[in-house]
């Protein structure tokens, strides 16, 4: 990967899950009590996960939970890091009624600053578990650590504006949007009177021209766009072609540069689009289910770091994907047979919509396009 300007490299990750048993491991845990209908305490998360690799100290530090990905980004440095934070960060609030409620105590925020996370997606199905209160908590303690975000706010204006990011030599506008699909209900979107989500209907023309409009709004010449969208369910490697056409639609119609999917659990199809990035779904950066069974098939403990280059005008010039594994609840390298199985994955799914991977010397792997940069 190059790093001559005017390239800016993105770190773009998907779910990060800080709740729970993330939650319990880390200097100040929060109150563990739980309203599943199996599970009752966050601790039984951390137990589950010693039971299938290991202990796992406690407390750690808050670069723990990371791993590796912090010497990949040590290594890479990129300009800007993105990631869709999948928890409510309160001490406050209800849970609502919907079988699993995520948190994590605002005094564990270091836990992103510690990995230097610059911009989060509030736009999924877990912010409003507690509440307006824990929403509310969520932004303010964002805002108190310095960390910007997109896709919630206190009135629909607030959650569906951008943030605003410096690049060298321009600016980064970074929109986050839900769909009900994921889990999102009607009741969370945010409107001109209530706090919540920057929530989409649909998938239709209608939802594209919406989203154009505040695009158009807040661009500069030179502005380059990221999307971040929470969409569809947790498992399943297939993307409807309605997500394929909104996708080409949100590139063609509304000016984004580079599609940042999320909420499957596992990772999903990559394409490049008229030289722009589709991410169909990043997977999960960091979660507790490391003990739980089910859906082997898909592998949701293994996951990738994705790094995008992208030039002066939004096109992808390169990405190049780490390989990860989450083993006591830590992001950890992916070797032999987990590697392999992620190459092969990205492989097929990738391959439906002409693309394909390299290994790289770095025990990565590089996608590779039809007009894939020399």
């Amino acid at each position: 990967m190059t790093h001559g300007k005017p390239f800016t490299t993105l770190f773009l990750g998907g779910d990060l899950m800080c709740a729970r048993g993330i939650d319990q491991i880390l200097p100040y845990p929060g109150d563990p009590r739980l309203h599943e209908a199996c599970v009752k305490h966050a601790g039984d998360y951390v137990q589950l996960a010693e039971r299938r690799n290991g202990p796992i100290p406690r407390p750690v530090d808050f670069a723990y939970a990371w791993g590796a990905a912090l010497d990949e980004f040590r290594r890479r440095r990129p300009d800007l890091r993105l990631v869709n934070l999948e928890t409510a960060v309160t001490r406050r609030g209800r849970p609502q009624p919907k079988g699993i409620n995520y948190r994590m105590n605002p005094a564990n925020l270091p836990l992103l600053e510690v990995a230097g996370i610059d911009c989060c997606a509030l736009a999924n199905n877990h912010l409003l578990d507690w509440g307006e209160a824990g929403l509310l908590d969520t932004l303010s303690g964002l805002d108190a650590h310095g960390l910007q975000h997109a896709g919630a706010g206190i009135d629909e204006a607030g959650a569906t504006a951008p943030a605003v990011l410096s690049l060298p030599g321009g600016r980064l506008l970074f929109f986050a949007f839900a769909t009900e699909d994921s889990g999102v209900p009607a009741h969370w979107a945010a409107d001109r009177l209530r706090p919540g989500v920057a929530r989409l209907d649909d998938l239709s023309p209608r939802s594209l021209e919406r989203i154009a409009r505040l695009i158009r709004a807040a661009k500069r010449p030179g502005d380059r766009v990221v999307l971040s969208i929470h969409w569809g369910g947790n498992w399943g490697f297939a993307i409807p072609r309605e997500q394929v056409d909104f996708a080409h639609g949100l590139i063609d119609r509304a000016g984004v540069d580079l599609l940042h999917g999320h909420s499957a659990h596992h990772i999903k199809a990559i394409e490049v689009y008229r030289q722009h990035l589709i991410l169909y779904g990043c997977g999960d950066l960091l979660d507790d289910y490391e003990g739980i069974d089910g859906y082997r098939a898909y592998r949701g403990d293994l996951g990738l770091l994705y790094f995008a280059e992208l030039d002066g005008a939004g096109r992808l010039v390169a990405l190049e994907l780490q390989p990860t594994c989450q083993r006591r609840l830590s992001i950890q390298r992916a070797e032999g047979a987990d590697r392999q199985w992620l190459q092969d994955t990205l492989s097929r799914e990738c391959g439906r919509f002409g693309c394909g991977v390299r290994p790289t010397s770095e025990n990565g792997f590089a996608l590779v396009w039809a007009d894939t940069p020399c």
